[in-house]
């Protein structure tokens, strides 16, 4: 699996979000600094976060950006599904949708395996998990791993 540019900087801005005080409104701006990230990419990633249902725009003086529910409400896989689309597909196609033949015919449940293992990490992580870094038992043991962090 491959995280894209536009996933993980659409993680960063919410979790920018999460940690806004009362869940006040952000500015572009403000969301693009506090994370180094390119400001007019983020206001893209916040339309379509938008769109998503997952952020709120406010309009006026004080307006900016909110997250549309509660941090403790939103899951990094649905952040990633709203900017990228299905968290894993093969040549662009979700595994249900393919079938193989002869010595290959196992490797669709490869491709679903992969599916849940993302999500199993992807569903369960929280923003509000993210921001105060009391991600799940589970994440956190396979984190901790040192082979997980080895390059293959």
């Amino acid at each position: 699996m491959r995280v894209s540019a536009k996933a993980d900087y659409a993680v960063r801005a919410c979790a920018e979000l999460a940690a806004s005080p009362h869940g006040d409104p952000v500015t572009a701006d403000v969301l693009a600094g506090g994370q180094g990230l390119p400001v007019s990419f983020v206001e893209r990633i916040l339309g379509d976060l938008r769109r998503g249902g997952l952020v709120a725009s406010v309009r006026g003086r004080a307006g900016g950006y909110r997250l549309a529910r509660a941090a403790d409400e939103i899951t990094l896989a649905e952040v990633i599904r709203a900017v990228d689309g299905p968290l894993v597909t093969v040549r662009d196609e979700r595994p249900p949708s393919l079938s193989y033949e002869g010595s290959a015919a196992s490797l669709l449940d490869v491709w679903v395996a992969l599916r849940a293992s993302v999500r199993e990490v992807l569903d369960q992580v929280t923003l509000a998990s993210l921001v105060s870094g009391k991600l799940p038992a589970h994440v956190r043991e396979m984190a901790e791993d040192a082979a997980s962090w080895e390059n293959p």
